[in-house]
């Protein structure tokens, strides 16, 4: 064996153990191990690795093996400071210096830098790029910079951001130190910018699958879009995930309905007070079962690997940021769903916003491309997730058997004829009118708006009966994404014909469409959440859960920097009964190990399983009341009585975990009216049983014993 063979394998050793001692794993995945070896070994690196395939480790274990400051760039505080709280829950010196922090708090930074205490720097990439900060680091040994969410260097993409341009610099200034630039979604154009830009030409391209085989993709016409969330969200109670919607005002009604409807969901978009932002995604982060709905402004900072679904209310403007948002869903490995309404207003919508952005024809022209790429996935006949791949230039063989059209199958129909008819439609009435008012003479509605232009005499009108409205509404929509048909966007946003109907028009060409089907009750186990525990075990599922969250609220950590679903499920599965055993568990490594083995030994062993029980259920109820739930609501929630819903309310309120106006809303007047009754008295104040009279069937007991508990939190006080 040669030298450099022998360095190589030494290293790989090293690394194995690294990652087996640190992070808990047994075995590197797909390319991690080639990218750290030649990472480790002083290379440049280019990795395109989907979302929950294992980035991060790609760098923070040659941090690890090469001497000096790992030097990591990030475009978000929310996503350092997630990174930095999960190394240090693995015993690795690591920092994120940011805007948040005092002058002496960055001194300190500093200081143990320069002493040599730090092994990971997490920083933005304005920052980075300051002259005082490149100074400070030549002046310190750098073992590797990592530019993470690398695509932000491209001015195509929708995550953009110009100090990324400015990264270029770290060539030419530390020549010799390895760069590591990572994506999880990246097409051939970004790809060849990313290298371009940060001078990148000599380092070696590591282009994992971007097949996210966990995820469950599904895409449905949009109908009564609420009552469809609502029917997909039914199977999935207590799971956490994401709802996008493309407005704000969308987003703040969506959010308001969901809560009504008994599921905790907070708001999300730019429009937002940044320091409500901040809180609600760190709810997000830390509580489980939360639902986000937000605008595209939420994702890039999302670390947290147990979000089971991600459902779209509106269509994405690209493929590309489909595939980021729905990403973020089962990061874990574990099964998650990709859910989405769509309909022709969505289209209109994209397009009209596209027309009035910003931005020279050239650009346009590239953004109307992604758009009709889009469009064609929701209209595709074939397996979803072979387009999804095809787009980004890889090939899936075989039909993945995991995705609507594969698991329902697809129908598809000659719509040659009624295609004309409709085009004729648009044609005969002026191109000026939407799809509702087409329906209309196509079905000869002999209505008002139809005689007003006289459209009642048009030769289409009537021709269409043998179709239904949903039927003759689908097939324009499905016109208008094939780009047959395309919206006046200069006049009041009817459709007008394009010039590729002309072949259809003319006889020369057939069509082929999808037949929307009637939506069926959704099956049993179509909820990526029902998958992951079987009835027997759910109880000691939650005790785990539970312990996991107590301890994450000790260490004032997300729960999932404690341990990942995937690694509690494995110990649920293999039910350890030693600490030996529990360190072969993936995703416990030593530390965590001697920090919380026992603990979760103790549960598994069922030493350890009631209380814990009961901490859940009351963290569980704070956070639903804290979304906005009524008691009512809470007590289906929580499967349990309305009386104990406001037991456990007023211990929350006497212990100020809640307030009174969290937990309850009471009109002022009558709230009043309690207080004054519990207050009439001298001295202490009368127990609940004394002034029940007073209030019996205007509220439950249980509402005096919240005022009454609020009272006396006041008066310790």
């Amino acid at each position: 064996m040669g030298f450099r063979k022998t360095v190589e394998f030494c290293m790989l050793e090293q690394a194995q153990r690294i990652l087996k001692d640190v992070f808990g794993y047994d075995a590197f995945r797909g390319n991690q191990a080639a990218i750290i070896e030649r990472v480790a070994t002083g290379g440049d690196v280019l990795v395109l690795m989907p979302t929950g395939g294992g980035k991060s480790l790609c760098y923070q274990v040659p941090a690890l093996l090469r001497e000096g400051l790992a030097v990591v760039v990030s475009p978000l505080i929310a996503l350092m400071d997630d990174q930095v709280a999960t190394l240090d829950e693995l015993g690795v010196p690591a920092v994120a210096l940011n805007s948040t922090q005092s002058p002496e708090e960055q001194r300190d930074i500093a200081d143990r830098i320069t002493r040599g205490e730090i092994k990971l720097l997490y920083l933005a990439p304005e920052r980075l790029v300051q002259p005082r900060m490149l100074a400070f680091l030549q002046r310190q040994r750098i073992a590797l910079f990592a530019i993470d969410e690398a695509h932000c260097v491209s001015q195509w993409g929708h995550d953009f951001r110009p100090e990324y341009l400015q990264l270029g610099q770290l060539a030419e200034q530390f020549p010799h130190v390895p760069r590591i630039a990572l994506t999880a979604t990246a097409d051939r154009r970004t790809r060849e910018e990313i290298v371009n830009r940060l001078h990148l030409q000599q380092a070696e391209r590591f282009l994992s699958s971007f097949d996210r085989p966990n995820i469950f993709y599904r895409i449905v016409p949009k109908e009564q879009p609420r009552k469809q969330l609502i029917g997909f969200l039914a199977e999935r109670r207590g799971d956490a995930g994401i709802v996008y919607c493309l407005s704000r005002k969308k987003v703040e009604e969506v959010a308001a309905f969901l809560s009504e409807q008994g599921f905790p969901a907070l708001p999300y978009h730019a429009g937002l007070p940044s320091d409500l932002r901040a809180f609600h995604q760190k709810r997000f982060l830390n509580e489980e079962g939360l639902i986000m709905v937000a605008t595209i402004a939420f994702g890039m900072g999302i670390d947290k690997p147990n979000v089971r679904f991600v459902a779209h209310l509106d269509l994405p403007k690209s493929l590309e940021a489909y595939y980021q948002e729905t990403g973020r869903a089962g990061r874990d490995g574990l099964p998650a769903d990709a859910w989405m309404a769509y309909g022709l207003q969505d289209v209109l919508l994209l397009k009209q916003m596209l027309n009035n952005s910003e931005g020279d024809e050239r650009h346009k022209r590239v953004e109307q491309h992604k758009l009709d790429a889009m469009l064609a996935l929701c209209e595709e006949t074939r397996c979803r997730r072979q387009a999804l791949l095809a787009y980004f230039d890889e090939e899936l063989p075989q039909p993945c058997g995991h995705c609507d059209n594969c698991v329902d199958g697809v129908q598809t129909w000659n719509a040659t004829e009624p295609a004309r008819q409709a085009l004729s439609a648009i044609y005969r009435s002026g191109q000026r009118y939407g799809v509702g008012h087409l329906v209309d003479i196509l079905l000869g509605r002999d209505n008002e708006k139809v005689r007003g232009p006289g459209h009642q005499h048009l030769s289409v009108f009537g021709v269409g009966k043998s179709l239904s409205e949903g039927e003759w509404r689908s097939l324009y929509r499905q016109l208008v994404a094939r780009g047959l048909a395309d919206v006046d966007l200069d006049g009041f946003g009817g459709l007008r014909l394009s010039n590729s109907c002309r072949p259809l028009l003319r006889g020369e060409v057939e069509l082929q469409l999808r037949r929307d089907l009637k939506p069926q009750a959704p099956k049993a186990s179509s909820s990526a959440a029902s998958q992951l525990v079987r009835g027997e075990e759910r109880e000691q599922w939650e005790a785990l859960r539970a312990l996991r969250r107590k301890l994450a609220e000790e260490h004032s950590v997300p729960p999932y920097v404690i341990f990942p679903d995937a690694t509690l499920l494995e110990m649920l599965r293999s039910r350890p009964s030693t600490l030996a055993e529990m360190a072969r568990v993936s995703g416990v490594g030593a530390r965590k190990l001697e920090r919380y083995g026992e603990a979760f030994l103790e549960v598994l062993n069922g030493k350890a399983e009631a209380p814990r029980a009961v901490t859940d259920l009351r963290h569980e109820l704070i956070s639903l009341a804290s979304a906005g739930m009524t008691p009512a609501q809470i007590a289906r929630q929580l499967n349990c009585t309305e009386k104990n819903v406001y037991s456990l309310l007023a211990e929350a309120i006497g212990r100020q975990q809640l307030s009174l106006e969290q937990a309850l809303d009471l009109p002022e007047e009558l709230l009043g009216e309690i207080q004054d009754a519990f207050l009439d008295g001298e001295g202490e104040l009368p127990p609940v049983a004394e002034i029940a009279d007073l209030f019996a069937g205007r509220v439950p007991d249980g509402v005096l014993h919240c005022v009454r508990a609020a009272l006396q939190a006041e008066f310790e006080v």
